[in-house]
């Protein structure tokens, strides 16, 4: 049987599915549904924009990453699944209160339970990414992470698909009670899982948390390099992240209705996604991680002509020309950042020292979430200043800088797979 069929058929690909689902829920809730939700509510689509910043936790996150390193809050399940259960409990409360809320009236409260809800989903994140590294060997991070990726994005059908259905038909505190009901596989998996044996040990002190990771990184790579590595981290998903940062808002300024967003534009891409991500998986086994990130990245950014494209057309009556172009654009989208999010993620993990995984991936995670977080908080404010067609020829411009610096922190000539003590 070949390499990458017995990979395929293990039980650790079998918790990437989990762990990408748990992850990506929550994320694809604050980007995709909570948009929706705020718009039909009648806030603007600036005021809209700028909720992006309440996300800032997913930025932030390696500051309290150190606390997940050194402490478990739950003895009996360990040191990372006791973090996975704790935050995953309170997403489950968060996400079901949220929508018995509204908006208009409760703005302040609103805003704080989605802070609440981004530092959850954020501390779930460090512990799943670290319990995911320590599960998987060196040569089954790409597939291993092509699968969480592609779990990941499923979720964010939930959200973005099913909710947005049952909004036509339900009143929105249903909608979020049964969104919240999705968390529940990997609150399960969490329980069923056993702790890693590399999580079984961990920073001696507090300080040993917080510092080491950092002198480890700095140290390893020089300081320089490590300045290009950050760099890149920050760079390679930011034209990408911008263009989908008002995705619901767009299409629904096209005239699609939420239906038809659900229906077509959220499934067209489920398909293409997981086979095209299970594939770069696959790929990645032979191309190696640095060659991926160079063909998976140039599909990223090919697919942002198809949003350019779609706002040149202009909004106009659902037909079903009009219906397969958003399918195409949709696909191609879904394709082209699965592809560069799982040779990105692989990366990450690949960067990381295993002594501490937790803070160093969240570092490198909160430098791929600052363009979603920040930047794209500035979305709807360029999309009022310039339209729809010069806002996404920006985002395409902006993906440049960080294939550029594949030449520095990725070569196309070198397989890459030692540039850590993990990999």
């Amino acid at each position: 049987m070949p390499a990458w069929l017995n990979a395929m058929w293990n039980r650790r690909m079998l918790i990437c599915i989990f762990t990408g689902f748990a992850s990506g829920l929550p994320l694809y809730l604050l980007l995709n549904l909570v948009p929706a939700w705020l718009k039909t509510e009648g806030l603007s689509l600036r005021a809209i924009g700028a909720f992006a910043l309440i996300q800032f936790p997913y930025t932030w996150k390696f500051l309290w990453a150190p606390l997940l390193d050194r402490y478990g809050i739950l003895p009996w399940l360990g040191r990372r699944r006791s973090w996975m259960f704790v935050s995953q409990i309170g997403l489950v409360a968060a996400i079901g209160w949220l929508g018995q809320l509204s908006p208009v009236d409760h703005l302040s409260l609103v805003v704080g339970l989605t802070a609440l809800l981004a530092f959850l989903s954020a501390t779930q994140d460090i512990a799943l990414d670290a319990f995911r590294r320590e599960i998987l060997p060196d040569h089954e991070l790409g597939l291993g992470n092509a699968i969480h990726v592609n779990a990941y994005r499923i979720a964010g059908l939930v959200p973005g698909s099913l909710s947005l259905i049952l909004a036509d038909h339900l009143p929105w505190n249903q909608v979020f009670v049964i969104t919240a009901a999705f968390m529940i596989p990997g609150l399960a998996m969490t329980l069923l899982v056993k702790e890693p044996l590399a999580a079984t040990g961990s920073p001696r002190t507090l300080r040993d948390a917080v510092v080491e990771p950092f002198r480890e990184f700095f140290g390893r790579h020089g300081v320089q390099s490590a300045l290009l590595v950050l760099a890149f981290l920050f760079f390679y998903k930011l034209g990408d992240s911008l263009c989908t940062a008002l995705a619901t808002p767009f299409y629904l300024d096209m005239g699609y209705s939420k239906t038809e967003i659900g229906i077509i534009a959220k499934n067209a891409g489920l398909w293409p996604m997981v086979i095209g991500g299970i594939l770069g998986g696959i790929w990645m086994l032979k191309l190696g991680i640095n060659r991926a990130l160079w063909l998976f990245g140039v599909a990223q950014i090919v697919t942002i002509l198809g949003f350019v494209w779609m706002a040149w057309i202009g909004p106009g009556e659902s037909t079903p020309l009009r219906l397969a172009t958003l399918a195409i654009v949709i696909a191609g989208e879904a394709v082209g950042a699965g592809l560069g999010t799982t040779a990105f993620v692989a990366f990450m993990a690949r960067t990381t020292h295993p002594a501490y995984t937790a803070t160093q991936l969240a570092l490198f995670t909160s430098l791929m979430a600052v363009p979603r977080t920040f930047i794209n908080a500035t979305a709807g404010w360029l999309v009022e200043a310039v339209g729809w067609t010069q806002f996404f020829w920006l985002c395409f411009f902006l993906a440049i800088p960080g294939m550029l610096l594949l030449l520095k922190v990725a070569p196309w000539r070198e397989n890459g797979e030692r540039t850590s003590p993990v990999a």
